[in-house]
């Protein structure tokens, strides 16, 4: 893999909590506008791995390349900066707010200029006026308007709010934990568009997935993460998804 095309990387990643080794000098690599799988049993150290490159863990050791440039993230604030945004499975919304309220959470737009910035007070227009152009652009058209509270969406809607955040902020880097799980047919393949746009729009995408289908529709490589390291990295149609299953468990070899 050239250099040059490498967004994210990471050599030799160790984190130990006590006795137990999570990750085990792992490498990592994300290409520039691809999506990336990484699949692997529970336990394996995949979601310890991004994490790391996530900034809300610490390493041991190794490195941490950013479009070339060594990185160090002490706090997912870190990483966020750095344009790496991540999506967990419990979304971090605020069902009780409207939808751009939530794609700008954490983030809030104030007026700037007279009364209403002596006052910090929010400017809900404009963050409206940006939320509805984002999703706009990202080709979302699920939602039925920006002011709707997140608490009245379906389960797929949500996911939808939470990945659309990462894209707008996210400008180096989305990693998503678990995106289709507990949706239906219909809202899966929802989701697995919009991370097809986001891709389309040049942006990299990091997919945490247990849903083995899913990850052959939709990935340009994909990461098998074993006993804390990556053991192989491989294209969809390198092999069948039994055998790609059966290097994950360990019972084929990953060679």
């Amino acid at each position: 893999m050239a250099e040059h095309e490498v967004v994210l990387r990471a050599v030799g990643i160790r984190k130990q909590y006590g006795h137990v080794v999570a990750v085990r000098d792992s490498d990592f690599e994300l290409r520039r506008g691809e999506i990336l799988s990484v699949i692997g049993d529970n336990g394996a150290g995949k979601s310890s791995l991004i994490k790391v490159l996530s900034g809300d863990v610490v390493p041991d050791s190794g490195q941490i390349f950013l479009n070339g440039t060594e990185v160090s993230f002490k706090s997912p604030k870190d990483a966020q900066r750095a344009g790496i945004e991540t999506v967990y499975q419990d979304l971090a919304m605020v069902p009780e707010l409207d939808i751009a309220s939530n794609l700008y959470l954490g983030r809030e737009k104030r007026y700037r200029g007279g009364l209403g910035s002596v006052l910090r007070m929010l400017d809900s227009r404009t963050m409206q006026k940006h939320a509805q152009a984002s999703l706009d652009e990202l080709g979302i058209s699920t939602l039925q308007s920006i002011t709707q509270r997140v608490e009245t969406l379906s389960g797929g809607q949500r996911q939808t709010v939470a990945v659309a955040r990462a894209a707008i902020f996210g400008t180096n880097v989305v990693i998503m934990d678990e995106p289709t799980a507990a949706l239906g047919v219909r809202e899966t393949k929802g989701v697995l568009d919009l991370i097809r746009s986001i891709r389309d729009a040049g942006r990299s995408v990091v997919l945490i997935s247990h849903d083995i289908p899913s990850v052959y529709e939709i990935s340009d490589h994909i990461h098998v993460h074993r006993l804390g390291r990556r053991i192989a990295l491989r294209t969809p149609g390198d092999q069948s998804m039994n055998d790609l299953v059966g290097v994950m468990t360990g019972a084929l070899p990953p060679d």
